[in-house]
């Protein structure tokens, strides 16, 4: 479990994110989301160890994780950033195999093992066609399953993944959160950032919604994802309606547009 006692983070002496307090349950995707500016990618660089920790402790199994060797963390945490604005000219199999190094010695090289390794985790995301292509011609899903497949073989207890349907499109996106879902089926912890509420809901699981001011929920996605809450948290009206999927409720959040009688000249 990855888990936030009284967190504050931001930058120098500027906290953005003050008495925070969550967790990331293995088995599970927990999704944050939020408006621009409240500090998701703050609070994201600070858990990954990229920014320091201004006060609080977050541990991850009941370490902290300041105390953990960047070695050590990269076995714990898988991270996918982004979707990759200059991808690289390398094989895609070369890429995902990258994701060994955190598995290997200081002076280790990949062998055959860490290449099987690589073609099982193309294999579980539905990609092993992609192993002999270049990642600089693949489109923005292939890539972000790419990604994944390299986190996936550092074989971390936990993924973290920076806008992972960021500008894919409609199916790539039903795509990827598909394979989200069956990560955490299979026991490992997601923790993703998101702009849309939708896409926490189909994930299932829990929700962080940062609200600004250090004001924050968190839950089960469907206590979290209310038309009040989200409301507060992005200043508009939203409107919340269920659907079933796998015998499962999802919500599906839209934002009203105000009436145009109600619009200012």
């Amino acid at each position: 479990m990855i888990a936030l006692e009284n967190v504050r983070c931001g930058y120098g002496a500027r906290a953005v994110i003050e008495g925070f307090s969550a967790t990331v349950a293995a088995g599970r995707v927990t999704s944050l989301l939020g408006p621009n500016g409240v500090g998701k990618s703050t609070l994201f660089k600070t858990i990954l160890g990229v920014q320091p920790l201004l006060g609080g402790t977050i541990t991850i199994n009941g370490r902290p994780v300041h105390e953990i060797s960047r070695t050590a963390l990269a076995r714990l945490l898988g991270y996918v950033p982004q979707n990759q604005q200059n991808p690289f000219a390398f094989r895609v199999l070369d890429v995902v195999v990258m994701g060994r190094t955190a598995r290997l010695g200081r002076f280790g090289s990949p062998g055959a093992g860490d290449r099987v390794k690589a073609l099982e985790a193309l294999e579980a995301l539905g990609g092993a066609h992609l192993s002999e292509r270049s990642f600089a011609q693949l489109s923005g899903g292939e890539r972000q399953l790419t990604m994944i497949a390299r986190a996936l073989v550092q074989e971390p207890e936990f993924i973290m993944l920076d806008e992972p349907t960021s500008a894919l499109d409609f199916g790539n996106q039903a795509r990827v959160l598909d394979e989200i879902r069956r990560l955490a089926d299979s026991g490992i912890g997601v923790l993703m950032t998101t702009h849309t509420p939708d896409h926490a809901s189909l994930c299932g699981g829990d929700v962080i919604l940062l609200q600004g001011e250090s004001r924050y929920l968190t839950g089960p996605v469907l206590d979290v994802l209310t038309p009040h809450h989200l409301g507060d948290a992005y200043g508009v009206d939203v409107d919340v309606t269920y659907a079933v999927r796998d015998g499962e409720r999802v919500a599906q959040c839209r934002p009203l547009l105000p009436s145009r009688a109600s619009r200012p000249d």
